[in-house]
């Protein structure tokens, strides 16, 4: 870290980019609710703990979780996050950025590295992540398609992963036009599946641009009325019962449960839970993922980025004053994929 120095007052290797005034903008919330919760703050600029990265954040990723923590829902949710509001008051999950200072106990990145991965309060100029949580930048990428990678393709690789996916099989993904289910889509053609997608009308033709070889209007047709049965149904903000689920399935095949909304306000995950306490008793496999954030899924996805099989497709991009208009985008269902904010 050539030229670096100390930051005042905070203890951590810097390279002079942290402004004088230690403080940022960001995007802050003081309860639950729906997008007009949410305000533009200048709140101090965070410090990083000993295994922590300091990053300037230059894009971050807009995810359906980072809808769940500004609702607060699920309310069982509030045991983690804050029963009357968030603890931490600036939502944001992915980030892409600069590393501009870091903890003592940080080994593995330097001052300057781009860097994308999971943070903490990342609407924000600043925001800080655990080492293990960051991975170099894709160098095929800028900052607003590397940001909006993390949550959303380590959890379609996860859930392929639970699946247990396997070249040659019939892979089904319900939700396949959103965040992870654009991923979903991309990664188990490059795993070699026969892949079809479940998305709206006016998505469809996405849906075929991601790859998917067959694409059903969920308007109009009936996943589980199909002939043929999926190996693999991999069902993301869904809320299909597990009839119509187990009617699709192959004898032997796997439906792996990524989330569900509209499905209660209380635990939001029942139809998971019996999901998983039914599996046992019957041939076919039913699992919930929880998913996990690391940076080893993160360099994994770098390979099927470099070599060019999955690419973020970039809905919209907004600026971070406009977060709110950006989330009633997402909430109304019309991203056609992903969307970054820009800060």
């Amino acid at each position: 870290m050539t030229g670096a120095k100390r930051h005042p007052a905070r203890g951590l290797e810097t390279n002079g980019t942290i402004p004088p005034q230690r403080s940022m903008r960001a995007i802050a919330q003081d309860r639950y609710g729906d997008a007009e919760v949410l305000h533009e703050a200048h709140l101090p600029i965070p410090v990083p703990r000993d295994n922590e990265v300091l990053v300037r954040v230059h894009a971050a990723g807009l995810d359906r979780g980072t809808w769940h923590v500004m609702t607060g829902t699920p309310l069982l949710m509030r045991l983690a996050f804050g029963f009357r509001g968030p603890r931490n008051p600036v939502p944001g999950l992915d980030l892409a950025g600069t590393v501009v200072g870091m903890g003592s106990a940080v080994t593995g990145f330097a001052v300057g590295d781009a860097v994308h991965g999971f943070g903490q309060g990342t609407f924000a100029e600043y925001a800080v992540a655990r080492e293990d949580r960051l991975a170099a930048k894709p160098a095929s990428l800028d900052f607003a398609q590397a940001a909006v990678i993390p949550v959303s393709a380590a959890t379609a690789l996860q859930a392929l992963r639970l699946g247990r996916i396997a070249a040659g099989q019939r892979v089904l993904v319900i939700g396949a036009s959103g965040g992870v289910g654009s991923y979903a889509v991309q990664l188990a053609k490059a795993l070699g599946a026969e892949v079809t997608g479940v998305a709206g009308p006016a998505k469809q033709d996405l849906v075929r641009t991601l790859g998917a070889d067959h694409a059903i209007d969920r308007s109009r047709e009936d996943f589980a009325e199909r002939t043929g049965h999926y190996d693999l149904i991999v069902d993301i903000a869904g809320n299909p019962t597990l009839g119509r689920l187990r009617k699709a399935l192959a004898p032997k095949g796997t439906a792996v449960i990524v989330g569900g909304e509209g499905a209660g306000r209380w635990l939001g995950m029942g139809r998971q839970f019996r999901a998983v306490a039914l599996s046992p008793f019957i041939g076919q496999r039913l699992a919930m993922l929880a998913s996990a954030q690391r940076a080893a899924d993160l360099e994994e996805l770098a390979g099927f980025i470099e070599s060019g099989a999955v690419r973020p497709h970039l809905d919209k991009s907004f600026p971070l004053a406009q977060v709110p208009e950006a989330m009633e985008h997402l909430v109304a269902g019309k991203a056609r994929g992903k969307i970054a904010i820009i800060i």
